[in-house]
């Protein structure tokens, strides 16, 4: 289970990084299409109407306010170690006695010692994992509403890069009418 849900944490991480990364690319195309937009503007001769495109909004990217503090952390060996993936040494079940039991009653007892000391580190260990896997459903939880909230800005200057590609498109289809 650790296993699987550290996989699905780094899954989930590297999803949002991508949706930053695609944010971002609308920085690039906002630029790209301002250019084009001027140079729509400078065209269409004597006769014709400079032409100012319409802009609802800026592109303001991907919000960088949020803590990531899942990339501070430092290397992604350190990111792997502290989600459990790399090989931990595993705790000693095997109990240590001074003497050897005589008695059969004493044999009894300690046989009856052992599996309740096996059973308290079964649940220990345990406890333990679903300490991790419940961190780790926060921090999925986390990231994910921090993706919901990146994916709503990125909606917003996507609408913003698609109305004014429209109006650069009819621009140009007047132009070629002509």
């Amino acid at each position: 289970m650790r296993d699987t849900a550290s996989k699905t944490l780094l899954q989930v991480h590297q999803q949002g990084q991508q949706i930053r990364r695609t944010h971002a690319m609308a920085l690039d195309i906002d630029q790209d299409l301002s250019r084009g937009e001027k140079l729509l503007g400078d065209l269409g001769g004597l006769f014709s109407k400079k032409w100012k495109p319409k802009k609802n909004g800026a592109i303001r990217g991907p919000m960088l306010t949020r803590d990531d503090s899942f990339i501070r952390k430092g290397s992604h060996m350190e990111q792997r170690h502290k989600l459990g993936l790399s090989d931990r040494p595993r705790r000693s079940n095997a109990r240590q006695f001074l003497s050897e039991p005589t008695s059969e009653l004493e044999k009894v007892e300690v046989h009856r010692i052992v599996e309740k000391a096996k059973q308290d580190d079964g649940l220990s260990d345990l406890s333990d994992i679903l300490t991790e896997l419940k961190g780790m459903a926060i921090d999925m939880g986390t990231e994910i509403e921090g993706q919901t909230k990146d994916l709503g800005h990125a909606e917003k200057d996507f609408d913003e890069l698609n109305y004014r590609v429209k109006g650069a498109n009819t621009r140009t289809r007047r132009l070629l009418g002509r």
